[in-house]
């Protein structure tokens, strides 16, 4: 079909109305407009694929969270530019940066997921994040309209020398208009530019007492703005200085557009991997917000609905239904009240059949199947056109012309009112005839309908199916509750005299009903009763087999979680007990260096002796923490008593995760507390707990000297300072201490945890650490971090 025909056929399903509140998910323009183009597939296995993705983003919310995209633009324009070797301009390279600080974002949030694997690995691992540009373009431009001092040398000579210019001429000026010779000429004692040289304000009537060049005059005339003669040729100088100014902006502008240029194919694979990522995503925070399952998939034409919802009713008004077709019948006829649910029936069942074949999960119970049609047609809602002088029956039927020809052996046909909008007895017998005709092309049919020969059609045709919307005599009320192999009930001499319709009337109308059709409606009747005695025992079954299904999964991956962490402690440990051998390795290199040097100093048996014996010392703390280190791998916490009981305020090992942290409440009575770890609340069982009471005593060596010797793991220690709370004057103070011992202890990662808020704190942050000497860099921190609560520094 074409496109145009897909819309007509599928219109009234209302996909686009889902599409619509699924993009409301993504996370930038492009993502967006990609769900708003998506199409669905008749292709069962590229539709499989779609739904795995869709499953296994929704597998990863629940355990890591969604990846993070701030600011990422469109880049396809600049990227084609670049390539071509244009040159692009400081708003568009700081796109491609933000692409590429996305793309590096994305890559840090994939590695936290381990050995785990998911049809997502393809997407994340053909990223490839450039640190290096993106360092380059965000060290050389500040905003899009700024570039940094420190893009070059060249610049930051330049931009010295315009400054230096600057301040001799605005001092040339400033002493004019302090001058009380100058001053009476003077409209205001200010300094101003005009065409980017600097002027001075005089009045019109005294514009030959101050000799220079009219740069401006102000709307009333009477303010003459003049360059002065003497600060002529300063001008001058500094118009020079800025035009190379700009010249060397170019240059570097055109160098960094050659690089992009160079990667450009890399960038635009990166963009799209980010939008198709961001996109499955969108389409697993969707599922969560309407609370969706995965489908299982097939190209049988079986559709079984287990508790299905209309995505697009409220919440609290949806009422979950049961619908199947296509395992022992392959067609469905549904009869019941008007506003009974005839109509939401037949819509769920077409749309979450095309939510489906767009790879989204649906809102219906696990383990509900659905297939994958080659053509989906319906014929829903009121098609009276005025325009074509068509009535509501004509158009249906110049629908449903369209309609017979299309359908196919894998086909589903959605009809509403079948036969509706003529005389009843044609109606009903041209309704049998199409789906007899549809039928013999092997389509599957939904359709509804009011006729009573149409439900007897169902119960005498094999392989059609009667289904009724149910209908509450007591409360006069539908429930909207679809009843597979139940025909609808005609309720209206009931109804009426619920309404107090005069019995004798309703009497004289059932006296005029024939016998066949009493007999009809008294076989309903005990079918009715057989139905909900039936429809309990089946629900208790389901329960039940749901139970089951649920205590074997989460058995088996309680099992999982148990051998990830078991393999997760051991790696662990054999890293505590690397980083042991390693310092200790180091403190014996040291004294043995400082005692070499003593020994060089004073050669005597004394110091010799001295020797021997600190390296004996050395020897054998290192087997003794060497030891340890094995001992902490083999056996974490078994043979340890508390020593007394668990106090709030206690200082504690945590032996799980080889972390310190405060008590922060006392034990419940599962032996539980809550621990506070930097910033990071948990709850901690007792028994995974160390008390921590009273310093360490590290052995001393005496020794006539020191000096320090850090290790590599020592080196690349990472602070973090809480600055929330405080006013900007005591978080800067507080920041340039942290910077001062971070260089001085060889810290190089430094996190500012300064929260979200108002923005005022991070802002005055950033702004200080933009000249800081002692800051290689800074950005926000990514999800994981902390986000945009927290700033992360790389120290010099």
């Amino acid at each position: 079909m074409t496109k145009e025909e897909v819309k007509r056929h599928t219109g009234a399903l209302e996909l686009d109305k889902v599409l619509r509140l699924l993009a409301e998910h993504a996370s930038c323009e492009d993502s967006r407009k990609l769900i708003y183009d998506l199409e669905f597939s008749t292709d069962l296995e590229t539709v499989k694929a779609a739904l795995l993705q869709t499953s296994d983003a929704h597998m990863v919310i629940a355990r890591y969270g969604s990846p993070s995209v701030y600011g990422l633009k469109n880049i396809d324009n600049p990227l084609t530019r670049a390539r071509a070797g244009g040159v692009l301009s400081m708003g568009e390279l700081l796109h491609v940066g933000e692409a590429l600080r996305t793309v590096r974002g994305f890559q840090s949030f994939y590695q936290k997921w381990g050995a785990l694997e998911t049809s997502l690995d393809m997407l994340f691992e053909g990223l490839r994040p450039d640190r290096d540009l993106e360092d380059q373009i965000f060290g050389s431009i500040r905003s899009d309209e700024e570039m940094d001092d420190h893009a070059s040398s060249a610049l930051a000579d330049i931009r010295r020398k315009i400054r230096q210019m600057e301040g001799k001429v605005r001092d040339m000026l400033d002493s004019m208009t302090r001058s009380s010779h100058y001053q009476k000429y003077l409209q205001d004692a200010l300094v101003t530019m005009r065409d980017g040289r600097y002027v001075i304000p005089v009045k019109a009537e005294h514009r030959g007492e101050v000799k220079g060049l009219v740069h401006d005059t102000s709307s009333s005339g009477a303010t003459l703005f003049i360059e002065p003669m003497g600060v002529v040729e300063a001008n001058n100088d500094i118009r020079v200085q800025k035009s190379k100014e700009q010249d060397e902006i170019q240059r570097i502008l055109s160098a960094l557009s050659a690089q992009v240029g160079d990667v450009a194919e890399m960038l635009a694979y990166n963009y799209d991997a980010i939008i198709s990522i961001d996109a499955c995503f969108a389409k697993a925070r969707f599922a969560y917000e309407i609370n969706a399952a995965l489908p299982q998939v097939n190209g049988e034409g079986i559709v079984d609905l287990s508790k299905a919802r209309h995505p697009l009713i409220g919440k609290d008004s949806v009422v979950p239904i049961d619908i199947r077709l296509g395992d022992g019948f392959d067609t469905l006829m549904i009869t019941g009240p008007n506003t009974g649910g005839k109509t939401v029936a037949l819509k769920t069942l077409g749309l979450l059949t095309l939510m489906t074949m767009c790879g989204m999960m649906i809102p219906a119970a696990e383990g509900s199947k659905v297939a994958v049609f080659e053509n989906i047609l319906a014929d829903i809602g009121d098609e009276q056109s005025i325009e074509q002088s068509l009535s509501t029956f004509s158009a249906h039927m110049t629908h449903i012309i369209s309609i017979l020809e299309l359908a196919g052996n894998n086909s589903l046909v959605l009809l509403d009112e079948l036969g509706a909008g003529t005389d009843p007895v044609e109606g009903a017998a041209l309704a049998r005839a199409i789906l007899e005709n549809l039928r013999s092309c092997g389509a599957k049919i939904a359709a509804t309908t009011h006729y009573a020969e149409l439900k007897v059609f169902a119960l005498e045709t094999p392989g059609v199916e009667n289904a009724s919307c149910e209908f509450d005599i007591a409360s006069l009320r539908p429930t909207y509750k679809l009843l597979i192999g139940v025909p609808g009930r005609s309720n209206a001499f009931a109804i009426s005299e619920r309404l107090g319709i005069k019995k004798e009337i309703v009497d004289g109308a059932r006296a005029l009903v024939s016998s066949e059709k009493s007999r009809f409606e008294d076989v309903v009747s005990a079918l009715e009763e057989q139905r909900l005695k039936l429809e309990d025992e089946r629900e208790q079954a389901r329960v039940a087999r749901v139970q089951a299904q649920h205590y074997r999964d989460s058995v088996k991956k309680s099992y999982d979680v148990q051998e990830q962490q078991r393999e997760k402690e051991m790696e662990r440990a054999r890293n505590e007990a690397r980083a042991i051998v390693e310092r200790v390795q180091a403190d014996a290199n040291r004294l043995m260096d400082e005692l070499s040097k003593i020994r060089k100093q004073k050669d005597s048996e004394e110091f010799r002796n001295l020797a021997g014996q600190a390296k004996s010392m050395v020897d054998s703390r290192l087997n003794e923490l060497s030891n340890s280190a094995k001992l902490a791998v083999e056996n974490k916490n078994e043979g340890y008593k508390l020593p007394r009981p668990i106090r709030a305020g206690d200082t504690v090992l945590m032996v799980d995760i080889g972390k310190r942290g405060t008590v922060i409440s006392e034990p419940d009575n599962s032996g539980t507390v809550m621990v506070q770890a930097g910033i990071m609340k948990t709850k901690v069982k007792v028994s995974s707990l160390r008390l921590e009471e009273g310093e360490k005593v590290t052995a001393q060596f005496n020794r006539p000297a020191t000096r320090t010797v850090r290790s590599k793991a020592a080196g690349a220690a990472t602070r973090e300072v809480d600055l929330r709370g405080m006013n900007v004057e005591e978080a800067l103070v507080e920041t340039d201490k942290a910077l001062d011992e971070s260089v001085f202890s060889n810290v190089s990662m430094l996190t500012l945890i300064h929260g979200k808020g108002t923005g005022t704190l991070r802002k005055a942050i950033h702004t200080h650490l933009k000249g800081h000497p002692n800051v290689r860099s800074y950005r926000l921190g990514v999800f994981g971090e902390g986000e945009s609560g927290v700033t992360v520094v790389e120290v010099k």
